[in-house]
């Protein structure tokens, strides 16, 4: 079945996908994640699986084809020399971009739309993609478009113009690479194009009225930089011109930003259109295996498909009361558009420091120094070429897969579709080594790296991350104990988590063994010297490993610190092993992690619950070597709560809904604040995470909240409360983020706690998303004093 990602649309871009969601996968590791069963067919193998550009297409194959789009308007030569759009890229003048079907945004001169349309079948099926421009109500009718569309072939094969090509009708490129056999490449001449005519004597060498195109070999770990590449052979020509004509005289840029049009042999084609006014052409892939697209089908699929993806979405992430109206169906399929068509497949080598220097246990006072100096000798290397299947943060400014990021990513993925869900935890986890660590951050290969700043590049198997995608163990076990997939989505589901199952076992172990936190060595008294935890790789300032980055922590560091974060974390871990090996027949394990997390249980309140403060809080060792509370309230002192360790019943949870509920501390109009309005560390430095408010954090508390509202245990009165605080915020948060995409064109980063406004990164479609989920989540009724509806 065809189902859609709606429309990639920037500003001047509108993109989209049509046919998703059921995936293939390739397995790395010391263990064999299986493929999902409809993974065999490979009905996923091609999509714009190049989430960094604003139109890339790729298979989910090391080194084979990579294509995308790159235009400008060719009016001006600074609009078409430094207005050529290729890469997602902040401060374009973009007013809005992303996969969008409702919502039109606005741009520069010129609205492109693109449709995008795959037809599966043997070694991947093949797609088409129409391409359509239109311009923009204040632009001349008569606009002049250069567009470059480019194809390289990165591995053995061949890829060659066709000898019979036509420039003035279809343009077709023939090759054969490894998995994906023989394919052409059509290029059309579109229907009642309008092209440029002769104003200068350079037309007649190189006239405008057909398609240029110029052939190159180019090194495989070059053929990302397209801009470049294009710029590096326009120069010459527009050089040439203006020694020919002078540069009074020399053509119009149109003319003379143009390529070399020389078709010969080579592994990257660039295919030039230089279009006046509206245009449209067409662009297939057909594989030799079939099955064969035609304009035809395009007409066929574009509206069809769209019209599938509206019923699916309105079955599985309808928005619930008060979010019923039409802006906010629309709101919410963007969102959730923009989060797949974050979606991309990554491949590479990554630089690793496995020194294993003893620094790195930052077991001394003053460990953050030792550790810089470490870092500073140590050789680093570059580990072999992985492959990664992920939803990214931000496509123009975190386009790679982030590991606590991916978690909440999947929260309304692994509703839309359970095999996109298995497919992209399997590549997740495929990345462990032997020891249980997975890269917090994956920058996998030179076109990673070219986004990333040098001092961040480099990854330490022993910082860990939050392991998020434990929620989404804990989401598929219960989907199976519900009893209400299909039975070829239950056996797809048992059989991914058996085979996953040894690799979160490691995981949780490696955790436990660099993630401990020292209880001995301090007279803690505490139940258990095994279930506290310390993140490595804090620094004075930050915890980068967190992901809280520079959330107020114990001053100065400490080696006795006690993080209550990681502490909740593990336990979400254990509570998921529990589940998973429960359901998986593992009676021995499941003996040892209930075990470990009834511990767990008893040292929370002992290690991380301050009576004076009213709050969970982090710990850590004063000057005669005793431990006492360092107490910043906000996100952190409601981990426990947001990750289900602190449930209905628990004594502290009134003081928790009251931290929660405060104006004078978290509470704002527009969701919770990170830190505590009281604290002095609030707004201040970077103010990163010490005052905006963030959606997954919301999230969590949001999801939390509903579950005590909703549960049969614990006084009616907690419950109550729990359900005016659900509704309030939940209505909050989404109105605001809602609003800020409405007036911006953007979802963003964080938001600020003052006004609302969004913050930071804007086209922060990854978790920010999760406003999908919140809004499909139900209002949970109080009459008369009593929760009278809500189901989980």
């Amino acid at each position: 079945m065809e189902d859609r990602i709606p429309c990639l649309r920037l500003g001047s871009l509108f993109v989209s996908f049509l046919s998703l969601l059921s995936l293939g996968g390739t397995v790395l590791g010391d263990e064999q994640v299986p493929l999902t069963q409809s993974s065999s067919n490979d009905t996923l193998l091609w999509g714009p699986y190049r989430p960094n550009l604003y139109f890339g297409v790729r298979p989910r194959l090391p080194n084979s084809i990579l294509a995308g789009l790159a235009w400008a308007n060719a009016d001006t030569f600074d609009a078409v020399s430094y207005g050529l759009r290729h890469t997602c890229e902040q401060g374009e003048d973009m007013q809005g971009y992303g996969w969008d079907e409702y919502d039109a945004r606005t741009g520069n001169k010129i609205d492109l739309t693109i449709d995008f349309v795959k037809a599966p079948g043997p070694s991947g099926g093949s797609w088409a993609a129409r391409v359509q421009g239109k311009p923009m109500k204040d632009a001349s009718k008569n606009i002049v478009t250069t567009l470059f569309f480019h194809v390289g072939l990165e591995g053995l094969g061949d890829l060659a113009v066709d000898p019979k090509t036509d420039r003035k009708g279809t343009v077709i490129l023939t090759g054969q690479a490894d998995k994906l056999g023989d394919f052409t490449i059509e290029v059309t001449a579109g229907k009642n194009n309008k092209l440029p005519h002769k104003v200068h004597p350079s037309w007649d060498e190189k006239p405008l009225d057909r398609t240029l195109i110029t052939s190159l070999q180019v090194p495989p770990e070059h053929l990302w930089a397209v801009k470049n590449i294009i710029i590096a052979d326009v120069k010459p020509n527009i050089d040439r011109y203006a020694k020919e004509y002078g540069t009074e005289n020399i053509p119009p840029p149109w003319a003379a930003f143009t390529i070399s049009d020389e078709p010969r042999p080579g592994n990257f084609h660039i295919i030039q259109k230089v279009l006046v006014g509206a245009f449209d052409f067409d662009i297939f892939y057909n594989s030799g295996a079939g099955p064969h697209l035609t304009s035809e089908d395009l007409d066929k699929h574009i509206a069809a498909n769209s019209k599938s993806f509206k019923t699916k979405f309105d079955a599985v992430l309808k928005p619930s009361a008060p979010f019923t109206k039409a802006e906010y169906t629309g709101f919410s399929q963007s969102l959730f558009s923009n989060l797949l068509g974050g979606v991309g497949y990554f491949y590479g080598d990554s630089l690793v420091d496995r020194s294993y220097a003893p620094e790195y246990d930052e077991d001394d006072e003053g460990f953050w120094e030792q550790t810089a100096e470490a870092r500073a000798r140590a050789q680093v290397q570059q580990d072999p070429a992985r492959e990664l299947f992920t939803a990214v943060p931000s496509r123009p400014f975190f386009p790679r897969g982030f590991l606590w990021d991916e978690g909440f990513h999947l929260v309304p993925i692994v509703e839309w579709d359970l095999d996109l869900t298995l497919d992209i935890l399997s590549s997740w986890f495929n990345l462990m080594d032997s020891d249980g660590w997975i890269a917090r951050e994956q920058i996998l290969g030179a076109e990673a790296r070219s986004k990333v700043p040098q001092e961040f590049q480099v990854q330490y198997p022993h910082y860990a991350n939050p392991p998020t995608l434990f929620l989404i163990i804990e989401t598929l076990v219960a989907k199976l104990k519900s009893g209400k997939l299909s039975a070829a989505q239950a056996a797809a589901v048992r059989e991914h988590l058996t085979a996953i199952y040894p690799l979160l076992k490691r995981q949780y172990t490696w955790f436990r063994r660099t993630q401990f936190g020292d209880v001995k060595s301090y007279d803690r008294d505490a139940p258990s010297t095994k279930e506290a935890y310390r993140w490595r790789g804090r620094s004075v300032q930050h915890i980068l490993t967190s992901g809280l980055d520079d959330y107020p922590r114990p001053q100065p560091p400490h080696p006795g610190e006690l993080h209550v974060d990681l502490f909740s974390w593990v336990g979400l871990m254990q509570r998921a092993l529990i589940s998973t090996s429960t359901l998986l027949s593992e009676t021995d394990d499941t003996a040892t992690f209930t075990s470990h997390h009834n511990a767990l249980l008893k040292n929370l309140d002992v290690l991380h619950w301050s009576d004076k403060d009213a709050a969970y809080c982090d710990a850590s060792i004063d000057d005669y070597d005793e431990s006492y509370h360092v107490c910043h309230k906000g996100y952190i002192s409601l981990f426990p709560f947001m990750t289900g360790l602190v449930g209905p019943t628990n004594p502290n949870l009134p003081a928790v809904l009251d931290l929660i509920a405060d104006p004078e501390h978290l509470w704002s109009p527009y969701g919770i604040r990170s830190l505590s309005k009281q604290d002095p560390h609030y707004g201040t430095e970077e103010n990163y995470w010490r005052s905006p408010i963030w959606v997954p954090m919301n999230y969590l508390i949001i999801k939390q909240l509903r579950a005590v509202a909703v549960s049969a245990e614990g006084s009616k009165e907690v419950k109550v409360k729990a359900a005016k605080i659900y509704n309030e915020l939940r209505e909050n948060l989404v109105k605001n983020v809602y609003q800020q995409w409405k007036e911006t064109g953007f979802a963003w980063e964080q938001y600020n706690p003052e006004t609302g406004k969004g913050q930071r990164t804007q086209h922060f479609t990854g978790w920010t998303s999760l406003v999908v989920s919140i809004m499909a989540m139900e209002r949970v009724e109080v009459k008369g004093g009593v929760v009278v509806h809500g189901e989980l």
